[in-house]
This record gives structure tokens, C-alpha cells and sequence, in this order.
């Protein structure tokens, strides 16, 4: 039988908000499993909304650069030991030159890739700054952004700890500042709200299924006839896939329009046509 130590009670209460023993209880029954405890206060109803997930007790940043005409773009995160490492000037100043790396040559075999500057290679970069900063850091994640027309906004939180690029196709060239203006909103407006996916179909089936099984468990425990429970879970589904689906969210800047809304009138002052259907979101 795994020991269950004070510091995992202690992390499991401070991801979920729930009392000391329970969240013990929760780790008894799943054998110290973080993930499984996780849900299964979930599913006892204990745990409504985790306060923050085990990725938020990394420390690190998020970067995003962007090509002058904005049709290539790249995104990274980047982890460390503490906060402090995580502001640190050096280590933003890595993050910035990473995030270019990434806007021009991509993603693939990152560590192996020249620097776009000519001094040496991104492997090199890291262990450089790893023996000036004194901390052991990481490169999470990383992906490039590129379109024909149109243009790629991204929106970094002001604390660095969220990291959101969304790409914006037209039909045609269109460097309008307004469509400027929205690449960036949207992507302020999902660096806000929880977000798996622009439209419903695309919210994968491991996240539907992980939401039923605990709606499921949470009905049970009502003690519901079985058909009303089916109606209860399909009816909660729909919710849940609404609230996170980036085109069904009213806007943060303008509640009383959806995301979907707002892309629709910004394309028809434009003339365009926006195609808005994926986005990436880095968050610690």
C-alpha cells in the first residue's frame, strides 16, 4: 500500500479547497494518485472547481512573437524553479529569443536548430542560461503559427503565466487595424475564459468523457431514477460544451455578443472572410 505523505494531502488541498481529511480519504482510496483523488472529490461533489491544477505549481513564462506582416508566428513555454527565476530579465530575455526561434524555423527537433542569429544552437541558448540563472528549466511547449492572408494575434498576461496565439485566415490580403485589433481581443478573451476548442466538434473525446463520468457519479449520488439521469447528463454535456467552446462565449469585451458574433461583424466591416478555427493556450 503507497504511504500517503502530509505534503500530497497538503498539495490536493491547495488544488482543490477541500478539508484535510477528505482530500486523505481521496488519496487513500486512489492508492496516492493525484489525478484520480482529483476526480473522485469531484465526483463525491467535494471539489466544484479546482482552485489550480498541479501545471500552475510550475514556475516558468510564455512567449509569443510574430513576423513584421504577421502571417508566421511562434509560441512557447518555458519552465524553472521559482518566480523569482521566472521574472528574471535573463530568463525573459531566453524566452523572447526561443519564441523567434520558433515564429521562424518551427517547432521540430527545437533543441538540434542553429539560433536564427548565428551563436550556436538552442540546446547551447538553454544550458547557458541554465548555468547563469542557476535553475533547472525546461522548454514544455512550443508550436509555429503561419497563414497566406490575414494575420496571428497573441496576447500574453501581464504576470507571463498565460500565453494564447490565434490565428486569423481571410480570404484575401486584409492588414486592417481592426482585424489587429480582434486577433488580439480574441486571444485576451481566451487567455479569460476556460477554452478546449473554437467549436464543438472539435472538444476531444477524452474531455467529454471525463466530464460524464463525473456528472454521471455526481447524479448517482442523487439518488435519481436512471432515465431522469440520463437526461441530467445529456443536459449538462450540452452546458458544459457550450462553456467551453470559444465561439458560443460571450465576448469579454462585450458580454452582450458572442465570439462568434463579433468575428462575423468585424469580417462583414471588412469585406472578408475570417476563417477563425484554432487556437493555442499555454498556461502555468
Amino acid at each position: 500500500m503507497t504511504t500517503i505523505t502530509a505534503s500530497a494531502v497538503k498539495e490536493l488541498r491547495e488544488i482543490t479547497g477541500v478539508a484535510m481529511m477528505d482530500c486523505k480519504k481521496a488519496l487513500v482510496e486512489t492508492n496516492g494518485n493525484m489525478e484520480e483523488a482529483k476526480n473522485f472529490l469531484r465526483k463525491k461533489g467535494q471539489a466544484k472547481a479546482l482552485k489550480k491544477s498541479s501545471r500552475e505549481t510550475r514556475e516558468g513564462a510564455v512567449g509569443f512573437s510574430s513576423s513584421e506582416d504577421g502571417k508566421t508566428a511562434g509560441l512557447v513555454q518555458v519552465t524553472c524553479e521559482t518566480d523569482f527565476v521566472a521574472r528574471n530579465e535573463k530568463f525573459q530575455e531566453f524566452i523572447k529569443k526561443l519564441a523567434d526561434q520558433v515564429s521562424v524555423n518551427g517547432e521540430n527537433d527545437l533543441l538540434q536548430q542553429n539560433l536564427i542569429n548565428g551563436e550556436g544552437n538552442v540546446e547551447g541558448m538553454l544550458t547557458d542560461t541554465i548555468a547563469e540563472l542557476g535553475e533547472n528549466m525546461q522548454i514544455l511547449n512550443s508550436r509555429k503559427f503561419k497563414i497566406n492572408h490575414g494575420l496571428i494575434g497573441g496576447y500574453i498576461h501581464s504576470n507571463g503565466k498565460i500565453g494564447v496565439a490565434v490565428p486569423m485566415e481571410t480570404d484575401q490580403p486584409c492588414d486592417d487595424d481592426r482585424l489587429k485589433s480582434l486577433a488580439k481581443d480574441i486571444a485576451m478573451h481566451i487567455a479569460a475564459f476556460q477554452a478546449e476548442a473554437v467549436k464543438p466538434d472539435q472538444v476531444p473525446e477524452e474531455v467529454l468523457e471525463k466530464e460524464k463520468e463525473v456528472f454521471t457519479a455526481q447524479a448517482r449520488e442523487s439518488g435519481k431514477p436512471e432515465n431522469i439521469i440520463e437526461k441530467m447528463i445529456e443536459g449538462r454535456l450540452k452546458k458544459y460544451v457550450k462553456e467551453i467552446c470559444v465561439e458560443s462565449q460571450p465576448f469579454v469585451k462585450d458580454p452582450q455578443f458572442s465570439v462568434s458574433q463579433i468575428v462575423e461583424q468585424t469580417a462583414k466591416e471588412l469585406g472578408v472572410k475570417i476563417n477563425f478555427d484554432t487556437f493555442e493556450k499555454y498556461q502555468f
